[in-house]
């Protein structure tokens, strides 16, 4: 009895998580790889949120670097190199020149789109008790109730992540573009779509997981 209990109970909660990732989650779309990358994993990436907000560059490209360093890649925040303000593209060839960056992980905001959705008319059944005057007692009883149909919309917020290659040459290796439904938690946003990039750069053979 106490091992079905344990059963139900870890079968509720991984219900439970399973919902709560498939309500929040982003995906990735418009996913592109270059064909012609040589597969050698890049050693050192600067990361780069393009966002006039200080605080949320500072969020975005910590997400980036967190997820990578956790994965034993090396990545650094650009504004631990610009903290004042992002930097132009010669002080980016300039760094990367100096640190010996080997690739740059770009991400940027794109337009927001807002889908719509019709929720069609539907009817219930609902009950309740009432008191019964000539029973003098409580009984229960039944009601149709008419829910009317409406149009619901939500805002998908989409980016940009590009992943630049910086050997003999510049050039991009990785790009694709992030949906995700409008939240009020910015860094679960950011985890969130973090977490879906790392392994599709690993995938493409872009960065390599240390053990």
């Amino acid at each position: 009895m106490k091992l079905n209990k344990k059963f139900a109970t870890a079968t509720v909660l991984g219900c439970l998580m399973i919902l709560i990732e498939s309500c929040s989650s982003s995906v990735l779309v418009d996913k592109w790889s270059d064909p012609l990358f040589d597969k050698t994993p890049l050693k050192k990436i600067l990361v780069i949120a393009i966002r006039k907000d200080p605080i949320q560059r500072r969020i975005w490209e910590d997400a980036f670097v967190g997820e990578f360093s956790m994965n034993g890649v090396n990545a650094t925040s650009s504004y631990n190199l610009f903290p004042d303000a992002l930097p132009d593209t010669n002080q980016i060839i300039q760094t990367v020149q100096e640190k010996e960056f080997d690739g740059i992980l770009v991400t940027r905001l794109l337009l927001a789109e807002t889908k719509t959705n019709y929720v069609e008319s539907s009817v219930t059944t609902e009950e309740e008790y009432r008191y019964n005057n000539y029973r003098k007692r409580y009984d229960l009883y039944s009601h149709k109730v008419e829910h009317p149909g409406y149009v619901e919309s939500q805002i998908i917020d989409r980016r940009a992540i590009d992943v630049w290659m910086i050997r003999n040459d510049e050039r991009l290796i990785w790009s694709a573009t992030s949906n995700t439904p409008e939240r009020t938690s910015v860094a679960e946003v950011q985890n969130d779509i973090a977490d879906l990039v790392i392994p599709e750069l690993v995938r493409s053979s872009i960065i390599k997981l240390k053990k």
